[in-house]
């Protein structure tokens, strides 16, 4: 609340000249993450400048889980992603499905008990087609109406998917401007872990979508571990913290590759960083 009220203060003093930004940030020492941190254990430089920080918590932009519904082990997914959405705590959660028509079955308005029976009610579509893009497209749109800088799309994927599966690849444009970061968790043979197949030797486009909005991708080989892989993905998402600081009005639409952030603890670095818009 203090550092809400210093914010607001500090932008009504000077409307013309700062601005308020927020960059995501990890940080570890010895390879153990550190969230414990505060105001004054960060320094956050842009274009060179020393920057006030305002306000430091842990990461809670929202988070939209897509299960791959076009496969008979759907109960295996859907055990996987009601996990995920119970270890992620209370951040904003929604919930859609990839097999045609694809789209969002639960909204950030629901609350867990929502989730998880929506969860529950998804059918298995084996024979129906996958349109991952529409998904990923309609997983952005609900996100945008949050207004959040940062946002998340996780793809629990049951098979890879073909560029020729794709269709139209329009969607892709607003995906990438949306800035939403795509991870992917998925099911593959083991001998060719990014083949279809039903295709070999074909790339799979979720990989590509993963790569475009820096995201993770993780290959798993059985069923059994799509609980581990997203368990892992929870925690890696557990350990991000936002920063608030203020910068000059001009700065606000620098590029990210301007921004520094240090941590002030000996040993300790940052290990990823994004900045918003």
């Amino acid at each position: 609340m203090f550092a809400a009220a210093l914010a607001i203060a500090l932008l009504t003093a000077q409307p013309q000249t700062t601005a308020s930004r927020i960059v995501l940030v990890s940080t570890a020492v010895s390879g153990r993450a550190l969230v414990d941190l505060g105001v004054d254990d960060f320094v956050v430089e842009e274009a060179g400048a020393t920057r006030e920080i305002l306000d430091v918590h842990i990461a809670d932009y929202p988070i939209v889980v897509l299960l791959d519904n076009g496969t008979t082990e759907i109960a295996a997914v859907r055990d996987a992603a009601a996990r995920f959405v119970l270890r992620v705590g209370e951040r904003s959660v929604a919930v859609g499905t990839l097999a045609e028509p694809g789209g969002i079955v639960a909204t950030f308005d629901d609350d867990r008990a929502g989730l998880l029976a929506a969860i529950r009610q998804i059918p298995a579509k084996p024979e129906t087609r996958l349109v991952p893009l529409d998904a990923v497209a309609a997983a952005t749109r609900v996100i945008k109406e949050t207004g959040s800088p940062f946002s998340a799309v996780v793809i629990i994927s049951n098979r890879a998917i073909a560029p020729a599966e794709l269709g139209s690849a329009d969607l892709l444009t607003p995906i990438l401007d949306s800035h939403a970061t795509v991870h992917v968790i998925g099911k593959r043979p083991a001998a060719a872990p990014d083949a279809d197949p039903q295709a070999p030797g074909v790339s799979d486009v979720l990989r590509e979508i993963a790569s475009l909005t820096h995201g993770q991708y993780t290959t798993i080989y059985t069923s059994a571990s799509y609980a581990i892989a997203l368990d892992r993905l929870a925690d890696r998402l557990a350990t991000e913290m936002m920063i608030q600081y203020l910068a000059p009005q001009g700065a606000a639409s620098a590029s990210g590759s301007d921004v520094r952030v240090g941590v002030k603890i000996p040993g300790a670095r940052v290990t990823g960083l994004g900045v918003s818009r």
